[in-house]
Protein backbone atom coordinates (compact mmCIF):
# COMPACT_ATOMS: atom_id res chain seq x y z
CA UNK A 1 0.00 0.00 0.00
CA UNK A 2 1.15 3.44 -0.82
CA UNK A 3 0.77 6.88 1.33
CA UNK A 4 1.17 9.54 -1.23
CA UNK A 5 0.52 13.29 -1.44
CA UNK A 6 0.09 15.12 -4.57
CA UNK A 7 -1.71 18.48 -6.05
CA UNK A 8 -4.47 16.53 -7.37
CA UNK A 9 -7.10 13.54 -6.41
CA UNK A 10 -6.58 10.11 -8.27
CA UNK A 11 -9.79 8.41 -7.22
CA UNK A 12 -8.67 6.66 -3.94
CA UNK A 13 -11.12 5.68 -1.69
CA UNK A 14 -8.75 6.48 1.27
CA UNK A 15 -8.41 10.44 0.75
CA UNK A 16 -8.49 13.55 2.57
CA UNK A 17 -7.15 16.72 1.27
CA UNK A 18 -6.24 20.36 2.16
CA UNK A 19 -6.40 23.07 0.17
CA UNK A 20 -4.77 21.93 -3.32
CA UNK A 21 -3.04 19.06 -1.08
CA UNK A 22 -4.23 15.52 -1.59
CA UNK A 23 -2.97 12.97 0.68
CA UNK A 24 -4.66 9.02 -0.55
CA UNK A 25 -3.76 5.57 0.15
CA UNK A 26 -3.31 4.17 -3.56
CA UNK A 27 -2.23 0.67 -4.75
CA UNK A 28 0.65 2.10 -6.65
CA UNK A 29 2.43 5.31 -6.48
CA UNK A 30 0.89 7.89 -8.92
CA UNK A 31 3.66 9.34 -11.26
CA UNK A 32 2.48 13.14 -10.29
CA UNK A 33 3.55 12.59 -6.53
CA UNK A 34 5.16 15.05 -4.67
CA UNK A 35 5.84 11.98 -2.32
CA UNK A 36 5.01 8.34 -1.85
CA UNK A 37 6.08 6.50 0.68
CA UNK A 38 4.99 1.92 1.07
CA UNK A 39 2.92 1.69 4.21
CA UNK A 40 2.64 -1.67 6.01
CA UNK A 41 -0.81 -1.90 8.33
CA UNK A 42 -1.96 -4.47 10.16
CA UNK A 43 -4.61 -6.25 8.52
CA UNK A 44 -6.13 -7.12 11.90
CA UNK A 45 -6.00 -3.50 13.48
CA UNK A 46 -8.69 -0.70 12.49
CA UNK A 47 -6.79 2.25 11.04
CA UNK A 48 -7.85 5.59 10.94
CA UNK A 49 -6.42 8.76 8.77
CA UNK A 50 -5.76 11.93 10.18
CA UNK A 51 -5.58 14.74 8.64
CA UNK A 52 -4.04 17.70 11.11
CA UNK A 53 -1.86 20.89 11.46
CA UNK A 54 1.01 21.77 13.29
CA UNK A 55 1.71 25.18 13.72
CA UNK A 56 5.48 26.40 15.78
CA UNK A 57 6.27 29.38 17.00
CA UNK A 58 9.58 31.24 16.09
CA UNK A 59 11.93 28.75 18.06
CA UNK A 60 9.02 25.67 18.77
CA UNK A 61 10.47 22.22 19.01
CA UNK A 62 8.99 19.28 19.07
CA UNK A 63 11.08 17.01 21.67
CA UNK A 64 11.85 13.32 20.42
CA UNK A 65 9.17 11.44 19.84
CA UNK A 66 7.21 8.85 18.24
CA UNK A 67 3.37 7.88 16.78
CA UNK A 68 1.41 4.90 16.53
CA UNK A 69 1.58 4.96 13.11
CA UNK A 70 3.00 6.44 9.34
CA UNK A 71 2.13 9.47 8.10
CA UNK A 72 2.88 12.04 5.21
CA UNK A 73 3.61 15.89 6.16
CA UNK A 74 4.22 19.41 4.13
CA UNK A 75 5.66 22.12 6.10
CA UNK A 76 3.15 25.21 4.65
CA UNK A 77 5.71 28.33 5.79
CA UNK A 78 8.34 28.84 7.36
CA UNK A 79 11.10 26.24 8.19
CA UNK A 80 11.74 23.30 9.91
CA UNK A 81 14.76 21.05 10.83
CA UNK A 82 13.61 17.44 11.23
CA UNK A 83 16.30 14.59 13.09
CA UNK A 84 15.26 11.05 12.68
CA UNK A 85 16.83 7.61 12.20
CA UNK A 86 20.53 9.49 12.03
CA UNK A 87 19.71 11.99 9.31
CA UNK A 88 18.76 15.64 9.44
CA UNK A 89 16.81 17.31 6.63
CA UNK A 90 15.69 20.60 6.37
CA UNK A 91 12.49 21.90 4.87
CA UNK A 92 10.90 24.72 3.45
CA UNK A 93 7.55 25.45 2.21
CA UNK A 94 5.49 22.92 0.33
CA UNK A 95 8.31 20.30 0.77
CA UNK A 96 7.12 17.09 2.09
CA UNK A 97 8.84 14.25 4.44
CA UNK A 98 7.39 11.15 5.43
CA UNK A 99 7.80 10.30 8.95
CA UNK A 100 7.34 5.87 10.03
CA UNK A 101 5.90 6.63 13.50
CA UNK A 102 7.78 4.57 16.12
CA UNK A 103 11.40 5.81 14.69
CA UNK A 104 12.17 8.69 17.04
CA UNK A 105 11.90 12.57 15.31
CA UNK A 106 13.42 15.64 16.92
CA UNK A 107 12.42 18.77 15.16
CA UNK A 108 13.16 22.28 15.41
CA UNK A 109 10.83 24.99 13.89
CA UNK A 110 12.32 28.49 11.98
CA UNK A 111 13.94 30.33 14.97
CA UNK A 112 12.88 33.71 13.43
CA UNK A 113 9.64 33.21 12.14
CA UNK A 114 6.00 31.23 12.60
CA UNK A 115 6.25 27.95 10.71
CA UNK A 116 3.62 25.16 10.18
CA UNK A 117 3.29 21.94 8.51
CA UNK A 118 -0.33 19.36 7.82
CA UNK A 119 -0.11 15.86 7.89
CA UNK A 120 -1.99 12.66 7.23
CA UNK A 121 -1.02 9.75 9.41
CA UNK A 122 -2.43 6.52 9.85
CA UNK A 123 -2.88 5.71 12.95
CA UNK A 124 -5.17 2.49 15.06
CA UNK A 125 -8.67 3.29 15.79
CA UNK A 126 -7.98 3.10 19.59
CA UNK A 127 -6.51 6.84 18.96
CA UNK A 128 -8.99 8.58 17.51
CA UNK A 129 -9.87 11.60 19.06
CA UNK A 130 -6.26 11.46 20.91
CA UNK A 131 -2.88 13.11 20.75
CA UNK A 132 -0.63 10.57 19.13
CA UNK A 133 2.39 12.02 20.00
CA UNK A 134 4.95 9.85 22.97
CA UNK A 135 8.00 11.74 24.36
CA UNK A 136 11.00 9.54 24.24
CA UNK A 137 12.41 10.95 27.11
CA UNK A 138 9.77 11.12 30.03
CA UNK A 139 11.06 14.52 31.38
CA UNK A 140 9.70 15.92 27.66
CA UNK A 141 6.28 15.63 28.70
CA UNK A 142 6.48 18.09 31.66
CA UNK A 143 8.75 20.92 29.58
CA UNK A 144 6.60 23.42 27.80
CA UNK A 145 5.18 22.90 24.66
CA UNK A 146 5.07 25.68 21.92
CA UNK A 147 3.89 23.75 19.09
CA UNK A 148 -0.04 23.46 18.56
CA UNK A 149 -1.79 20.51 16.64
CA UNK A 150 -5.29 21.53 14.72
CA UNK A 151 -7.15 18.04 13.98
CA UNK A 152 -9.25 18.61 11.32
CA UNK A 153 -10.69 15.47 10.48
CA UNK A 154 -10.32 11.30 11.17
CA UNK A 155 -12.08 8.82 9.11
CA UNK A 156 -11.83 4.94 9.13
CA UNK A 157 -9.93 3.46 5.96
CA UNK A 158 -11.95 1.30 3.93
Amino acid sequence: MILALSRCSHGAVNAVAHDDLVFELLDEAPPDALLAAEVELDPDVEWLMRLDRVDFPPGGVAYRHTHPGPGIRCLLFGSIRVESGGETHEYGPFEPWFERGPEPVYAAASETEPSAFVRAMLVPREWEGKRTIRYVDPADEEKPKLQRATVFLEQPLR
